[in-house]
């Protein structure tokens, strides 16, 4: 975390008097004397990463937003929650001064600033995230309460329409956390200051008046001016909300060429989608530089490392308290205290965020005048932080691997939160055993391994053939593999894009494309037998028809896609007039005359999903609903459209498609799970029933084609995904690595991800997800060796049973059973030394071992070609 200063609040600046902060500040970090300076740089490319700002409620005079303390937007609630914030991360009301009186009840405020175009808004969009972060931001308040905190969200869609959104939302309904349909006019201040009313109407019309301690404004996202003038200056055209103007099939371009763009600037969008975007870019940016590469690389110069092979344990622990995630329930400084008293530590030191970078430059200036030989840091888990970790120890001459690492937050505070005292003694345990297993830790080395720089990309439709392209482009050879016939996957059954883009047209571009690429091998009607090896050296079997070959590559970019369900209900399957989505669109263009011949067409929304059976949303069907009926009232205005709908989900920019769809005419119906319509046959039309709960009755409608939004199921892709050793989340969806600090990678390294696949998505997020993989997989492919080795396994053949536990349970696919003595054997080069095997093994046979050159060279010569 980094102090910054206000220019506008500066009384220095201001006034040219004061200067105190830069007299006071230790570490010369503030200097008035400083001038401005210019800066000339040759560039090939240019990425626009602007970010974006809160909407402002200043504007909004009827939420009173200025005129009391406890109205707050969705971030200044953030800062209320968090460690470093006012209160020290307790929920205490901001008008109370004494830092004591917590909330019994708040609400908060959705679509403030966004979804509105009166004349202190117009923002038309909708921002995407609003939704899903008052909702975390609910749960969360929960949690920092000892007391009961009634909790309550009005909105008018629920927009949790990302990967796992929507088990998130129903846990926090288990919660107790409440949602109320309706758009909260006015918020009055009450007459002692104390409280807050609002007054609503709810969903059967009635006015309610209730009290609140709190208002949260869920704020939009908006692009600031500077950003507009940047863009403005570079002759950058941008669209009428100030957004990145630019297509669905090139989500990261600009209008100006060489110039692309990622995150908030090319639309709202949530952090796992714009850290796609920014690998996206990078990707798009460097193909036509790909000539370039290596040309301006600077040799990283490492500290020498100090040899403490023989030196007594000096061990420093780190303490995290992980803003409140940690010292919200685990007692810190008495773990701290605690470490103090264990044998060969040397040091402790509690810190707030102990991977912040300031925190990660302290340590090196410690571990060195302290002389430590030793490290253990308490914080969260080893699997997204401790690599972090292992480059501070590099940065300050220590060896990697004498690193430890307690996970007092996943294995401790998150799954304690209601024993805070129980959780420190336990965070006291995980500590008190790093330390006792940082004795045993050795200096530890790795060896280096040639790459084969060549891709395998599975699956042949729009995100395959992206990544395919992308990686051809930067000058790679890759195969990509389609079990089918053709190319283009469920790209050749859309007719349209959102934004009216021909998806025929792209699909034929882009596969002419690919076949006009000579460093892209296309195999079709091939499917992948068996895959070997590890990262930067895979072995896969490809079998085309009887034939079979082997080939060697060093990344793979699983782009397998999805397929739309057929739906059980509604007459589908028995009356001609019941289509689904794809089946309409191939009506709208081959058989326009059905659309205009109809005087009635209906779309029933969320056919199969958001249930107790398939609870997760679809994503895209919504959008293709709203965009099909326009298509329908452009070739026949006089039809009458309907659309009977849960929770309208056009986020982002396609809420203007939404608002289109009203003014054409197109009529919206909301309907519950508890009351789903009912469709009966009729003699060439079908007649659908519903209750709307505005009116309180029960509607009928005649339809010629009623259309079904039915759920989008993941493909099989169970033994590809086992011949990796990659895995599926419980609805099939392909898992990556980290949904936010990963979002295309696996856990398995070189193996990554995109497309439907991974999650139901538009095409332009496809596009953009596929151009990231390849830009992750160029991470391995720009190398000429990687590392390997350093913590692995060994199986110690006179205690091996041959039960193959261990092949079972290793998640990397390291361990294989040696057929001629009946043992499992270990491919060190694969080993990650998880311990997975030593844990499930009755015979105690494996065990974790030093890495050994002579042992991993002898492993590895007949697995690695010269």
């Amino acid at each position: 975390m980094k102090y910054v200063i206000d220019p506008d609040n500066c009384i220095y600046l201001t006034k040219n008097r004061c200067g105190v902060c830069e007299k006071v500040c230790p570490s010369g970090a503030i200097n008035f004397q400083d001038t401005e300076k210019e800066l000339s740089i040759h560039v090939g490319s240019v990425i626009l990463s602007t970010g974006f700002h809160s909407f402002d409620p200043a504007k909004l005079d009827n939420y009173a937003y200025t005129s009391h303390p406890d109205i707050v937007t969705s971030m200044g609630f953030e800062r209320v929650l968090s460690a470093t914030g006012p209160s020290g991360g307790h929920l205490i009301l901001p008008s109370d001064k004494k830092h004591e009186r917590e909330p019994k009840k708040i609400a908060w405020l959705q679509c403030v600033g966004s979804r509105d175009e009166n004349s202190s808004c117009g923002n038309g969009y909708c921002s995407s995230v609003c939704c899903m972060y008052a909702v975390k931001q609910a749960v969360m308040a929960k949690s920092h309460t000892k007391d009961p905190l009634d909790c309550a969200i009005f909105y008018m869609d629920m927009r949790t329409q990302g990967k796992d959104f929507d088990k998130y939302l129903e846990k926090a309904r288990e919660s107790g956390v409440r949602f109320i349909r309706s758009r909260v006019h006015t918020v009055t201040p009450e007459d002692d200051n104390q409280g807050l009313t609002m007054r609503y109407v709810d969903e059967l019309g009635q006015v309610e008046d209730e009290h609140f301690d709190m208002v949260i404004l869920s704020t939009g996202l908006e692009i600031d001016k500077g950003a507009v003038e940047l863009a403005e200056t570079m002759g950058i055209e941008l669209d009428e909300y100030n957004f990145i103007k630019n297509d669905s099939f090139h989500p990261v371009s600009t209008s100006i060429p060489g110039v692309y763009s990622c995150g908030v600037f090319t639309g709202p969008k949530d952090i796992p989608q714009s850290v796609m975007e920014a690998s996206a870019a990078a990707s798009a940016a460097t193909e036509n530089l790909s000539s370039a590469r290596n040309t301006s690389t600077k040799t990283i110069e490492l500290t020498e490392e100090r040899d403490v092979l023989r030196q007594a344990p000096k061990i420093g622990v780190f303490v995290c308290n992980c803003g409140t995630n940690i010292g919200g329930i685990v007692n810190v400084p008495e773990v701290a205290e605690y470490a103090r008293t264990l044998p060969g530590v040397v040091y402790v030191e509690e810190n707030l965020f102990t991977c912040s970078q300031d925190t990660q430059d302290k340590m090196v200036e410690v571990i060195k005048s302290q002389g430590l030989n030793r490290v253990v840091v308490a914080a969260c888990t080893p699997k997204t932080h401790e690599p972090l970790f292992r480059e501070t120890l590099i940065d300050a001459g220590l060896n990697k691997y004498l690193f430890e690492m307690a996970n007092i937050r996943n294995q401790d505070s998150w799954v304690h939160s209601d024993e805070p005292e129980k959780a420190t003694e336990k965070a006291k345990d995980l500590v008190r055993m790093a330390v006792s297993k940082s004795f045993l830790l050795k200096p530890l080395f790795e060896s280096q391994l040639p790459v084969t720089q060549t891709a395998l990309v599975a699956g042949g439709g729009i995100a395959g053939m992206t990544a395919a392209l992308a990686l051809a482009r930067q000058g790679y050879p890759v195969t990509l593999v389609e079990k089918n016939h053709n190319l283009g996957g469920n790209g050749r059954l859309l007719h349209k894009t959102f934004l009216d883009e021909d998806m025929a047209d792209y699909v034929k571009s882009l596969i002419r494309d690919l076949e006009g690429n000579e460093l892209v091998n296309v195999c079709l009607g091939t499917k992948i037998r068996q895959v070997e090896g590890f990262v930067g050296n895979f072995k896969t079997t490809l079998a085309t028809g009887e034939s079979e070959r082997e080939l060697s590559h060093g990344v793979a970019i699983l782009a397998t896609g999805a397929h739309e369900s057929k739906p059980r209900e509604y007459l589908y399957g028995e009356h001609p007039s019941v289509l689904t989505h794809l089946e309409m669109d191939a009506v709208l263009k081959n058989d326009a005359q059905q659309v205009k011949d109809a005087e009635s067409v209906c779309f029933i929304q969320c056919v199969g999903s958001r249930d107790e059976e398939h609870p997760y949303c679809s994503k895209v069907c919504c959008t293709h609903s709203v965009k099909s009926a326009i298509a329908v009232k452009e070739l026949n205005p006089d039809a009458d459209v309907y659309i009977l709908y849960r929770d309208m989900r056009t986020y982002g920019k396609r809420e203007l498609l939404y608002k289109k769809a009203r003014q054409m005419g197109v009529l919206f119906f909301r309907y519950g799970l508890d009351a789903k319509p009912v469709v009966t046959p009729g003699d060439g039309k079908v007649t659908i029933e519903f209750n709307d709960p505005i009116l309180g009755r029960t509607l009928g409608v005649d339809a010629d084609i009623l259309c079904l939004a039915s759920r989008i199921d993941a493909n099989d892709v169970s033994a590809l995904t086992q011949a990796f050793k990659v895995a599926c989340d419980d609805d099939g969806w392909m898992l990556e690595a980290h949904q936010k600090l990963r979002p295309v990678d696996f856990a398995t390294d070189g193996v990554f991800l995109c497309g439907m696949a991974h999650y139901p998505k538009s095409v332009d997020e496809s596009i953009a997800q596929a151009k990231a993989a390849a830009s992750r997989a160029l991470t391995t492919l720009a190398r000429d060796t990687i590392n390997v080795g350093g913590i692995v396994s060994e199986i110690n053949p006179r205690l091996c049973s041959g039960c193959m536990g261990c092949i079972e349970v290793c998640p990397y696919g390291a361990i294989s059973m040696d057929d001629e003595k009946g043992v499992a054997v270990v491919n060190s080069a694969l080993c990650k030394g998880c311990g997975a095997c030593a844990a499930a093994c009755p015979s105690e046979a494996p065990s974790l071992m030093g890495f050994n050159n002579e042992q991993l060279y002898a492993q590895i010569e007949s697995a690695v070609s010269a």
